[in-house]
């Protein structure tokens, strides 16, 4: 490639926000370039609802495991089972699905490169030009485009180029992708292949939690913390010998800081915009990006092509306004839950206490799965109210 050819988008990171904006944008009939590293694999634990599989009619062969419930474990050791009465939580393992998802992007006409962005400058008539390097020591390939969108992660070269500086707050994650154990092979019972099992211990992290997340032939064992002197691989190791799984092959390590909030400025009122975790697009306390990142993807391209169509810059804005129009409050909810929650171990253990309540698990998955605050059975959110006091306060046992 050579700076005379211009492209109207290049999409930089090809994660599930990147390569869902450059499907979509290509699908519009707009000439996308898709630019992602080699060799990058997000540590997750790969949960997505049902919504996004409808949604962006996701290959049911992607669906590694589908879970039907959740074990949560408290500080002292008591576990908590929320179970969905109605559905599935879907499990992918991200090294096949955002390949997965760059490959539609590609066969809905998006050209794919692999390569490192390592600036961004501009033309004597201020187009925008995308400096990158494919391989550690290849050569520099230049590219012109009409508009750029960053969905680099967390710590966005985009946003430090084109955007004033702004520091959002990180976990830091780091998982093992492990051998799933086989039914007669002697692992404990605690694991099981269709249910998610959270650990809100503080030996296992301070201020986040650890998680075994089936996916099918393997496992995600994992935790998460922003306090940088915590060892996660110790927490990972402590984790694994708990649930007798220190002896299972590991098939890879990965970590990678996730945002805590969303960037409070998307796009720098011209040409360039953020989404997925460039933006900060991570539900706090759950620390689930998957959904909000295709979504994020999802309305950068709608963004980007008004922008393309009309000219209007100010339709750059508008992707930030409608995502957080449409999930600011549950972010707001959740991010105030882990600040007090997860504060101590004391108070994990009434919020896993309070979790074994049959209308706070119930409402817990209709949101989840809907991906919005439901507001049906107004009288179950007033019990959980003053439920909630009554754990706050201490009126009630952690023990209940």
């Amino acid at each position: 490639m050579n700076s005379l050819h211009i492209y109207d988008v290049v999409v930089i990171g090809g994660g599930p926000c990147g390569a869902t904006a450059a499907e979509d944008l290509a699908r519009a009939g707009r000439s996308v370039l898709l630019l992602d590293r080699a060799g990058r694999i997000k540590p997750c634990g790969g949960a997505i609802p049902p919504r996004l599989v409808r949604d962006f009619n996701i290959d049911e062969r992607q669906l590694v495991a589908k879970v039907r419930g959740a074990r949560i474990i408290s500080p002292s050791d008591r576990l908590v089972d929320m179970p969905i009465d109605d559905g599935y939580v879907a499990m992918v393992d991200r090294e096949h699905f955002d390949e997965y998802l760059r490959r539609r992007a590609g066969l809905s006409g998006a050209m794919r490169a692999t390569g490192t962005f390592e600036r961004l400058e501009r033309d004597t008539d201020g187009t925008a030009i995308i400096c990158y390097r494919m391989g550690k020591d290849g050569p520099l390939e230049t590219v012109r485009c009409r508009a750029v969108i960053g969905a680099d992660g967390a710590r966005s070269v985009v946003a430090k180029q084109a955007l004033r500086e702004e520091h959002v707050p990180c976990v830091f994650a780091y998982h093992e992708i492990v051998r799933a154990p086989a039914n007669d092979s002697g692992t404990p019972a605690r694991y099981d292949g269709q249910r998610c099992d959270v650990y809100y211990q503080g030996g296992l992290s301070p201020d986040f939690y650890a998680w075994v997340f089936p996916h099918g032939d393997t496992a995600s064992i994992g935790t998460g913390s922003a306090n940088k002197g915590f060892s996660l691989r110790g927490a990972v190791a402590t984790l694994r010998e708990q649930n007798g799984m220190a002896g299972l092959e590991t098939v890879r390590r990965e970590g990678a800081p996730i945002p805590m909030r969303p960037r409070k400025c998307w796009d720098n009122g011209k040409d360039v915009l953020l989404a997925g975790d460039a933006a900060g697009v991570v539900a706090p306390a759950s620390g689930e990006g998957i959904y909000y990142a295709m979504i994020c993807g999802r309305f950068a391209a709608e963004a980007v092509e008004e922008l393309l169509a009309t000219g209007d810059v100010k339709a750059l804005a508008r992707c930030r306004k409608r995502f957080m129009k449409d999930h600011g409050r549950v972010f707001w909810i959740l991010g105030i839950m882990q600040k007090f929650w997860y504060s101590s171990d004391k108070r994990r253990e009434r919020f896993v206490s309070m979790c074994n309540d049959a209308d706070v698990q119930r409402l817990t998955w209709e949101s989840y799965m809907n991906k919005k605050l439901t507001r049906r059975d107004p009288m179950a959110h007033i019990k959980i109210f003053f439920k909630d006091m009554a754990h706050l306060c201490g009126f009630v046992s952690s023990k209940a």
